[in-house]
């Protein structure tokens, strides 16, 4: 019992220190940021199951981590007068203590692959000078090149360590929030209500509510994991195919970090990366998310052509009274957002403190509307516990993202890289999206979406605005593919965790997941050909033009690709599709 009660305050700390910077003003980037990392290294350090030589090395890594970081954090007025240079042997300690714990914190969070890039990229700072040919760089003192990744804002403390204190952090917390009421339960409910009586019902409720779900989770994993725990059973006890019953919740689950408002926060780094409002970065995603929900939505109709696929039961349907109540747990702090950043004009993450209290006040009762504190206390505990883990998740992230970006900024790497793409792609637009497309797959594989996002669009977004396109156009466009690996092979972690749960082969899910998801490779290549399609907010009358042209491409595509038809009528299907998706609407 202590030791949760001690969790919890640990807990609370970090949630209080997240939510208070909202409302204290400007407080010094490198106070904020360094005690940002110094709150989470104790969740995937210590406070996670490890033995032995694990455990204790935890413990040391840790502790030095968080000294250092208090370092960093109480120096700060005369580390700004350094701009970057360390002095003597003691700050270049501190440095390298920063960098090793950063690195280790996200072997152990996320596994090998990012911190191996960062490694790497260090390794490129400090030793490109021997490089012959154009990918070598002058080389930079080492005081100089560490400083500025560790007491300067140009590395660890930089803009996107910034996302994650100031924005991240807070989204993170709501969504922990309504995940510990009874929020999930009314994403379930609304959904088996709208669509369980259809034909293939069961699956479009898995579609509604991972949309739903995902909308406040970011997650495909947490999302296959949650909702997929009641979805997958209920579409297999009513005779669907296992390698479909794990594909619909695999794919309906991975749309939720490409939907507002979270986007498993990628939306937040893209505000600080392109400079663009998060409600314009919002009103650009809604009408590409809807579309890619629609097509999984098109891809079940049509796989009724092939199976009898049967809507939910009359006692699987919640009552109407279940469905108003289970409801208001999410449309309340929803509401209560939306009200804050558009009718009174508030910043997202001032709206979003609002938004947590008004969910924070419901968990005080349950669906039934009954108060019971051994309950209440249990759901507070859960929030709490939650949002910390997924705060320093998150955080492990970006932190090790940061040295990646701190290098290409310090070497001039990502011009080069940029040069390269150009080049290769012989300086036109098509040739350099599927290169940018490949990368994205290729580094999204092992990375995490958004540490995938951040990297590619690092090197790849100035080869794509030079060739002409808008920022947020390119940002958007190696985002989605970022997003790839989730059902794409070999590495697909969403339909890894589907065919666990269904008890099915992982490739036959993963095959049936890429035909159900066939939106998430064509509508970034659609954004592209239909550059109204993101104007929702500019020209609202176009870009839902543009949004019925594409929707009728991807039904195409879909029934092509899946229904039981005769294979010239399914040929003809899908080039249909693709020319309509792609060929400009007043050719048609």
């Amino acid at each position: 019992m202590s030791k949760r009660i001690f969790l919890a305050a640990l807990a609370g700390v970090l949630v209080a220190f997240h939510l208070s910077l909202i409302f204290s003003g400007l407080v010094p980037n490198l106070v904020s940021r360094p005690l940002h990392m110094a709150l989470i290294l104790p969740w995937l350090l210590v406070f996670v199951p490890a033995s032995g030589f694990l455990r204790w090395s935890g413990l040391l890594l840790a502790g030095a981590g968080i000294a250092a970081s208090l370092w960093v954090a109480v120096n700060q007025q005369s580390l700004g007068d350094q701009y970057g240079f360390l002095e003597g042997p003691w700050q270049i300690a501190i440095a390298a203590t920063l960098l090793i714990v950063v690195l280790e914190t996200a072997r152990r969070a996320i596994g090998w692959a990012l911190p191996t890039v960062a490694a790497l990229s260090l390794l490129y700072g400090l030793f490109g000078q021997y490089i012959p040919g154009e990918f070598g760089h002058a080389g930079t003192p080492l005081a100089s090149f560490l400083g500025t990744l560790t007491i300067a804002e140009g590395g660890i403390w930089g803009s996107l360590t910034g996302v994650s204190v100031g924005t991240v952090a807070i989204f993170v917390i709501f969504g922990a929030v309504l995940n510990a009421g009874e929020a999930g339960q009314g994403f379930m409910n609304v959904a088996a209500a709208a669509a369980g009586r259809l034909k293939g019902g069961a699956g479009k409720v898995s579609v509604i509510s991972s949309a739903l779900f995902g909308s406040i989770s970011g997650s495909a994993s947490a999302n296959v994991a949650s909702t997929g725990a009641i979805t997958i059973p209920a579409m297999v006890g009513l005779g669907y195919p296992k390698r479909l019953a794990g594909a619909i919740e695999a794919v309906a689950s991975s749309g939720g970090q490409i939907m507002p408002p979270l986007m498993g926060a990628g939306a937040f780094v893209m505000v600080e990366l392109t400079s663009t409002p998060y409600t314009s970065i919002m009103a650009a995603a809604i009408q590409p998310a809807i579309l890619y929900f629609l097509a999984v939505w098109v891809g079940i109709n049509a796989f009724t052509t092939r199976y009898a696929l049967k809507g939910l039961p009359d006692e699987q349907k919640p009552a109407l009274r279940d469905v108003a109540v289970t409801s208001a747990f999410f449309l309340v702090p929803f509401s209560i957002l939306l009200w804050g950043m558009f009718m009174v004009g508030y910043t997202p993450q001032y709206a979003a403190v609002f938004a947590i209290l008004a969910g924070a006040l419901l968990l005080l009762v349950d669906g039934r509307l009954r108060f019971r504190p051994g309950e209440v206390i249990l759901r507070l505990e859960s929030a709490l516990l939650t949002a910390a883990r997924q705060v320093s998740m998150i955080a492990a992230i970006i932190l090790c993202a940061s040295i990646i970006i701190g290098v290409l900024s310090i070497t001039g790497l990502g011009v080069k890289i940029t040069s390269l793409i150009l080049s290769g792609a012989g300086g036109m637009l098509w040739p350099s999206l599927f290169l940018t497309a490949l990368a994205c797959l290729i580094l999204g594989m092992e990375v995490p979406t958004t540490a995938a996002y951040v990297i590619c669009v690092s090197v790849a977004g100035p080869a794509l605005t030079q060739l002409g396109l808008a920022p947020l156009q390119a940002h958007l466009f190696v985002f989605w593919f970022a997003l790839l690996s989730t059902i794409t092979p070999p590495v697909c972690g969403a339909v890894f965790i589907a065919a666990g749960m269904v008890r099915e082969d992982w490739l036959k899910v993963a095959f049936t997941a890429m035909a159900l998801g066939i939106g998430l490779y064509l509508i970034p290549l659609a954004m592209i050909a239909n550059p109204a399609l993101l104007m929702t907010a500019e020209e609202p009358v176009a870009a839902i033009l543009a949004a019925a042209k594409v929707a009728v491409g991807l039904s195409c595509v879909s029934y092509g690709l899946i229904a039981a038809y005769r294979a010239p009528l399914r040929v003809l299907l899908v080039a249909a599709g693709l020319a309509v998706l792609f060929v400009p609407l007043s050719l048609l």
